[in-house]
């Protein structure tokens, strides 16, 4: 048979669309070309097949072969075609039968020696093949990738003869099992290393409670970034499905995917010179950013207010719609960017406004500037604003030392954390900074001198709608770290006492 059709796999964002690899033999001058938008990559596979072919012991074929990546309208990209295109120009020349090829789907790059080079996204691909029951051949070094997903059948070679040998035969190829060690909390680092800061330490534990952003605003010295990189110490660990959708991103980036912190929660912290694509994605073909790198995890931005301010803007429609959709002139692509925020800044730029001391040199004009640089919608979808004091010399020598308190460490948070969120998904099937407007009157419950201080703080600081909704939700997050059924007074005071900013800006003359 001159014609030939074999699966495999696309890659579109954490998607992985079906491809149709037809490949054609026809009488003619001995040629190859591929149709079906290919990119270079994909082009360049040609003289890679052939030598892969031809070093496997098998015959090129001397004939015209025309090979049609199906659907023509879907751009591909990589070396993940080579396998299939190679397998369909066997089986189209008779050197392969082609009576179970439909029964698989291929992907992976080959070397010139034949050998199977791993590609990314295997992840994508082998959650889209539970949906249409083919058996899914990756390389060797994708198989604990492609193992994350039992439900399934995915098998691995480490030669291109492997592959047809299998075939040729009807026997199975290894199956894909994941025995990485999947450590979930083996950090270098400990909330209980952190001197004092009581109460931005209660900050972090009620935004990993209900996932509510926070920004740290305090002079430089007082703990503010060593602080948010111990949130991930406390957080809980990440359900199956959040897991798999963290590390299908991870797996179609270029950081690559790692099977042993497969339930842990990601923690970024890119520097402020960061470019808007890095930070939200991009690239002709667009590549996850930050954004979504730490999907189900924490964003940090250390320094708020040196980032630009047109980079800072484009994280606000991501902070209410938990995704990003990054739109191209050949497609586009859309990535979950369902992350806590977590953000540190001086308070003016000498750092020191504030400080009892009195040693600011800043002008009033020069600070309302200096935090203007984070535009009010923005500071709007930050939940909490929460001061980082300087310590005195009598709290720093006197510290006390790690584990001396064991409410102070990272477990007993985590346990805290974890206690709380389970009373949250009873009551409403989400945490509390996931409610929509619609579900805060049906679960955030308020007592009758809780409304009461509420309405006021709503008339004298001017509240936008969004700034009461959430006072609401964190207000309801503290109420469930106290075991209250009803938001009281004492929550919605603390919730006020968090908006350090405002105050910041209402003190200045």
């Amino acid at each position: 048979m001159s014609l030939a059709i074999v699966y495999s796999r696309a890659g579109v964002g954490i998607e992985a669309p079906l491809v149709t690899v037809e490949v054609h033999l026809s009488h003619g001058l001995p040629s190859l070309n591929i149709v079906g938008l290919p990119e270079a990559a994909v082009k360049e596979s040609k003289d890679r097949v052939r030598s892969a072919i031809i070093n496997s012991n098998f015959e090129f074929p001397a004939r015209r072969i025309t090979i049609n990546l199906a659907p023509a309208d879907l751009p591909k990209e990589g070396g993940r075609f080579d396998l299939p295109i190679a397998l369909g120009i066997l089986a189209a020349s008779g050197q392969l039968p082609s009576d179970y090829l439909p029964n698989y789907e291929f992907i992976g790059e080959l070397a010139l020696t034949g050998e199977l080079r791993p590609v990314k996204g295997v992840l994508p691909v082998a959650l889209a093949c539970t949906e249409d029951k083919r058996t899914l051949v990756v390389p060797e070094a994708n198989s604990a990738e492609a193992g994350l997903v039992p439900s399934v059948q995915a098998v691995h070679a480490k030669h291109l003869l492997d592959v047809c040998q299998s075939l040729m035969r009807n026997t199975p190829l290894p199956e894909c099992i994941n025995d990485a060690v999947v450590n979930d909390y083996d950090f270098d680092m400990d909330m209980s290393d952190v001197i004092a800061q009581e109460s931005a330490k209660r900050a972090l534990t009620i935004a990993a409670a209900g996932k509510h952003h926070l920004l740290f605003i305090g002079p430089p010295g007082t703990g503010k970034s060593m602080l948010a990189s111990r949130m991930q110490t406390i957080l809980s660990p990440m359900t199956e499905q959040e897991a798999k959708e963290s590390a299908s991103i991870y797996s179609v980036s270029h950081f690559g995917f790692d099977a042993s912190q497969f339930f842990v929660r990601k923690y970024r912290a890119p520097h402020h010179s960061c470019s808007a694509p890095a930070l939200i994605g991009g690239g002709s073909h667009p590549k996850p950013g930050e954004i979504s790198l730490s999907h189900n995890g924490v964003l940090f931005l250390d320094e708020l207010t040196e980032f630009s301010r047109q980079v800072l803007d484009n994280l606000r429609e991501p902070l209410e719609s938990g995704k990003v959709t990054i739109s191209r002139a050949a497609h586009q692509a859309e990535y979950p960017a369902n992350f806590m925020f977590l953000a540190a800044t001086n308070p003016c730029p000498c750092g020191h406004y504030g400080n009892p001391k009195g040693s600011c040199r800043c002008t009033p004009d020069v600070i309302r500037r200096y935090l203007g640089k984070i535009s009010g919608p923005l500071l709007d979808r930050i939940d909490m604003q929460v001061e980082v004091p300087l310590l005195s010399q009598q709290e720093l020598t006197n510290g006390k030392p790690k584990d001396s308190n064991p409410r102070e460490t990272s477990e007993f948070l985590r346990q805290r954390v974890i206690e709380c969120q389970s009373a949250q998904y009873q009551r409403q099937g989400k945490l509390n900074g996931q409610l929509q407007a619609g579900e805060i009157d049906e679960h955030c419950l308020l007592s009758d001198s809780a409304k009461t201080l509420l309405n006021k703080a709503l008339e004298q600081l001017n509240l936008s709608a969004r700034s009461y909704h959430r006072i609401i939700k964190v207000s309801r997050t503290i109420a469930d770290l106290s075991g209250e059924d009803m938001i009281q007074p004492q929550h919605i005071s603390e919730t006020l006492n968090y908006r350090k900013i405002e105050r910041y800006l209402a003190q200045l003359p």
